[in-house]
């Protein structure tokens, strides 16, 4: 969940395609990049809070124009070598992001720890970045994505799941991202370890940031899954209209 000061809110006109309602600049992914599965987890109650998330109200997914057009080329060489996107967020409006904060705020919800923040209290994961008052995906140009295999018809294995709130979750967990390396360890290699990925799984999260990057999206050192389109169109505004 990328991060960054706000500076300026703007409502940009909607229109209709079909019976769904896209902002100005904004394109649905899946009419921009036709390959592309679609798992939005905020629509759905699988997720960290575990229920809808406010501003979901449809299974879309939604992005600027700009990261829409590169994503689809990202896609499209994924697709020669056998693989197609698979998106669990895109846009994300701040009312979500508002949404976030109340339910970490309320330490005493944890109904879905087991399976998102095993090894964290809830306590900590605002001192720690991982829910605050700002999300670059506000700004329409990130993507929360993996890569779906089309021969085995599974999820390509990354080692860690989507929204895993803890350092398995970061790109150098057991490699070096620079060199895409694996070398076994982390940054400081502290005991107990816990949560090992294997070389396969380092080399796969690589094969996919390296996919991203070379197509003009940029990486965060917390998120395996996260990138966000490095010559993004609105870098200073935050957008709040809904996913539908």
């Amino acid at each position: 969940m990328a991060l960054a000061p706000v500076i300026m809110l703007t409502f940009p006109a909607c229109h209709s395609t079909g019976s769904r309602t896209v902002s100005d600049g904004f394109v649905h992914i899946s009419d921009a990049v036709p390959d592309v599965i679609l798992e939005i987890r905020y629509h759905s109650t699988y997720n960290f809070v575990g229920e809808r998330i406010n501003g979901y109200e449809q299974p879309t997914a939604l992005l600027t124009a700009e990261a829409a057009k590169a994503l689809k080329v990202v896609s499209d060489e994924m697709m020669r070598q056998g693989f197609r996107l698979k998106i669990y967020d895109a846009y994300r409006p701040r009312r979500a992001v508002a949404h976030f904060m109340n339910w970490a705020r309320a330490t005493n919800d944890t109904r879905m720890k087991a399976f998102f923040y095993p090894n964290l209290d809830k306590s900590v994961l605002f001192a720690r970045g991982y829910i605050a008052e700002k999300s670059g995906h506000s700004r329409g140009s990130t993507v929360d994505i993996t890569l779906f295999d089309m021969a085995t018809g599974k999820e390509v294995d990354m080692g860690g799941t989507f929204d895993w709130f803890g350092r398995e979750s970061h790109p150098d967990w057991y490699g070096n991202p620079e060199t895409r390396e694996y070398t076994g360890k982390f940054p400081g290699n502290t005991p107990p370890h816990g949560g090992e990925i294997n070389a396969a799984q380092f080399r796969n999260r690589m094969f996919l940031r390296s996919a991203m990057m070379r197509h003009g999206f940029k990486p965060i050192a917390e998120e395996w899954w996260h990138f966000t389109l490095a010559n993004e169109p609105y870098p200073e505004t935050y957008f709040d209209h809904p996913v539908r």
